[in-house]
């Protein structure tokens, strides 16, 4: 997402957080834009093997993680580390938003 601009990313934090107060809440308004906006599921590489990302969530300790599944294994992967496809999924502007919101 590196085709958006510093202000265009602002606007998406500040729609994103709008009514949330403190970290903590971000984090979780930040969590329901994504997962509302995220087209799911798509493909994707996590060292080198193929994975789908079905979903993501919210984890204690963790923050926002893409759930990604390999056959009948699941891992979930921290949602700023997870490499996007070329072209990313509808949805992938409010990831750098978030990477632009995070401390």
């Amino acid at each position: 997402m590196a085709g958006l601009s510093d202000v265009e990313l602002d606007a998406l934090v500040e729609q994103a957080v709008v009514d949330a107060y403190g970290e903590d809440e971000q984090l979780t308004a930040f969590h329901a834009v994504i997962g509302d906006a995220l087209a799911v599921p798509f493909r994707t590489t996590v060292l080198g093997m193929e994975v789908t990302v079905t979903g993501i969530d919210l984890l204690p300790g963790s923050g926002i993680v893409a759930v990604c599944a390999r056959g009948r294994h699941r891992q979930a992967v921290g949602i700023l580390d997870l490499p996007l496809p070329t072209p990313p999924p509808a949805g992938a502007e409010w990831i750098a938003a978030l990477r632009h919101w995070a401390p």
